[in-house]
């Protein structure tokens, strides 16, 4: 059986977005079928749209997303029709040699549905990293759908699906922010709040958040933030080491992604400190740096992938301190809008108006 149902493609580099008529076939071995609930308007989305991810147009976009699973295909034993699910692009295969040594989190072959999505004419959809969730219906790996509790605000919760668990992860998992850690965060766009608040749940003293814009400062430090700085007036490196006794930070967070940023993370640093890069780059951009200081400066230069995180572990567990009131994801739902306001959700995203825009079906 093929279902009809509506959702939002970029079929085009740069083109507006458009609703579309899309056929969704119901799963075969391996997959689910998933009803979506919300889907958070990611950068990462826009970044598709751009073509500055790939250029296997037309895109079936979203990804970050809660649903409800309505079938599933053979020996599919991780949920049920029924299940509330997150889902992720992080469906790892057990087989390969991080997962067999225990580190699942880096799984080297994760994998998406086998069976493609297309428009009524047959073209065949590129789904967002393997989910494409701007629609009524999206078929994904099984293992790309993690349980979780149906008593949680699906739109604060799907958010795990993406750039909040990135920003948490950076912090928590690859940044190992611990007690009384220092941390400053370049860039407080949504991951790099949910840095913020990933490092003020690890028990982090001085969280110094860094941006040019004032709104964002702002949001920053009513999620955790103890010191801002407004980059565009003041020389970062500079006022991070000086909030922090003229040392620098133990943990510095790129979340730009651009050579200039990654530097002043770099120098921002203590001795022995730790730089983590979770910003996604373009292709183009190339980093210089003094081989002499990358030796004398010691410590640890990390890159975060979806915040280091493995799902099947750490939803839940989100979630948990979510619903204690201990991690407040309500803050970073923006606004709850629907399938065709999504390209005004991107324009918003220039403006830096919105932490999230979120898409309820």
């Amino acid at each position: 059986m093929v279902h009809k149902v509506k959702g939002v493609v970029a079929r085009s580099k740069g083109a507006p977005v458009t609703l579309e008529t899309i056929l969704v076939p119901d799963p075969g071995p391996g997959e689910a079928l998933v009803d979506i609930i919300t889907s958070g308007v990611c950068h990462t989305d826009l970044h598709y749209k751009l073509g500055g991810i790939s250029d296997d147009f037309p895109f079936l976009l979203g990804h970050e997303a809660t649903g409800v699973v309505s079938a599933v295909g053979p020996d599919v034993t991780n949920v049920a029709p029924g299940d509330r699910v997150v889902l992720n692009w992080r469906a790892v295969c057990g087989n390969c040699r991080a997962c067999n040594r225990g580190q699942a989190q880096y799984c080297f072959n994760t994998h998406n549905a086998t069976q493609k999505m297309t428009l009524e004419d047959g073209t065949e959809l590129s789904a967002a990293l393997g989910i494409g969730a701007f629609t009524e219906k999206t078929l994904v790996a099984a293992g790309q759908c993690t349980k979780v509790d149906a008593d949680a605000d699906a739109a604060a919760i799907g958010l795990l699906g993406c750039g909040v668990m990135a920003g948490l992860g950076a912090a928590i998992n690859t940044g190992g922010v611990k007690r009384g850690d220092s941390v400053a965060v370049i860039g407080c766009g949504g991951v790099g709040v949910a840095a913020i608040a990933g490092a003020a749940l690890a028990g982090a003293t001085t969280i110094i958040a860094v941006d040019i814009d004032a709104k964002k400062l702002e949001r920053a430090t009513e999620l955790g933030a103890t010191h801002t700085v407004d980059s565009s007036t003041n020389d970062p490196v500079e006022k991070i080491r000086e909030l922090t006794g003229g040392f620098g930070a133990d943990v510095v967070i790129d979340a730009v992604g651009r050579p200039e940023t990654y530097k002043q993370a770099f120098y921002a640093r203590d001795l022995a400190g730790t730089v983590v890069l979770v910003g996604v780059p373009t292709p183009e951009m190339t980093l210089e740096l003094p081989l002499l200081d990358v030796f004398g400066r010691g410590g640890s230069l990390k890159s975060s992938w979806y915040g280091d995180c493995l799902p099947s572990r750490d939803f839940p567990m989100l979630i948990s301190l979510y619903k204690q009131g201990k991690l407040d994801l309500d803050a970073f739902v923006t606004e709850r809008i629907t399938l065709d306001q999504v390209e005004e959700a991107f324009n918003k995203m220039h403006s830096g108006s919105v932490l999230r825009s979120v898409v309820e079906l």
